[in-house]
């Protein structure tokens, strides 16, 4: 049997977008409540009856919230442009080698705004 877990968090982080056009009001500093989902597929595993333990995901998230939370996100290696785009491109690169199975990430911006991306 096949499963999909996803674990939700959430960050603050101001940002600018550099490459917006100009005249856009996202060139300006600005912030948002980020609400980040990660989803691990996998097949369920019979003895435990699981996908994957929550806690390796939580592992592989707390150093990298730590480090957006109340952040400068364009101070940030590969962040220079945070849209939500490359900010999910930024997060599978980071949480792909240990995260086996890591198959969805989902960034929200607003509470109707977000980026869903399945990997490269």
């Amino acid at each position: 049997m096949r499963a999909t877990i996803i674990k939700e968090y959430t960050f603050e982080a101001a940002q600018t977008l550099p490459t917006a056009p100009e005249g856009h009001k996202c060139r300006l500093m600005h912030g948002h409540s980020f609400k980040i989902e990660i989803a691990v597929t996998g097949e369920v595993n019979p003895d435990i009856g699981w996908v994957y333990d929550h806690a390796q995901i939580s592992g592989a998230m707390k150093p990298l919230i730590d480090r957006l939370d109340h952040s400068y996100l364009n101070e940030v290696e590969g962040l220079e442009n945070p849209t939500i785009e490359n900010m999910c491109a930024w997060f599978w690169r980071q949480l792909e080698p240990q995260l086996p199975g890591l198959s969805e990430i989902v960034l929200h911006e607003t509470p109707t705004a977000r980026c869903v991306f399945r990997g490269f």
